[in-house]
């Protein structure tokens, strides 16, 4: 399924150069490192009026959204991609993986281990999330509004 997003922010005050909309991740646990300090320069870059709560909120929903495509979605040697958009209204945060698997909520009592709040996290700050087929897997895509 092909998206098309419209341009919802002036032109004028959209920084056209800088650190690239993808990043190319290793389907490994170093990975969620990466796509943390991709963030960290990808928003404050293209969105300078971003506070600091909104960049580390952004931050969190990039790096759960890695690591779940890491530890559900990729195969040893695979490798999956992380693309963002932001603008004046909301980033959106893309992961996409070689695994059409979909994510699945955790029963509530298994909620209590370490593992298995990713969605929650994902439902308590996103205005919207979900996942599309890509011509190899799936993508996970979440819209963070800006405050």
């Amino acid at each position: 399924m092909i998206e098309r997003r419209r341009d919802t922010g002036p032109v004028c005050c959209v920084p056209t150069d800088g650190p690239p909309s993808v990043l190319a991740l290793a389907g490994e646990p170093e990975s969620a490192s990466a796509a943390r300090r991709f963030v960290r320069e990808f928003v404050p870059h293209h969105a300078p009026y971003a506070s600091e709560d909104y960049v580390e909120t952004v931050v969190l929903v990039a790096c759960e959204i890695v690591t779940n495509s890491i530890r559900y979605g990729t195969e040893p040697g695979d490798s999956l991609q992380l693309t963002l958009d932001t603008d004046y209204a909301r980033t959106r945060v893309e992961v996409q993986d070689p695994v059409r698997r979909r994510p699945q909520p955790r029963p509530a009592a298994s909620q209590q281990r370490d593992r298995g709040r990713g969605l929650i996290i994902l439902d308590a700050l996103c205005n919207e999330w979900g996942v599309t087929d890509a011509s190899f897997g799936k993508t996970v895509w979440a819209e963070v509004k800006a405050w």
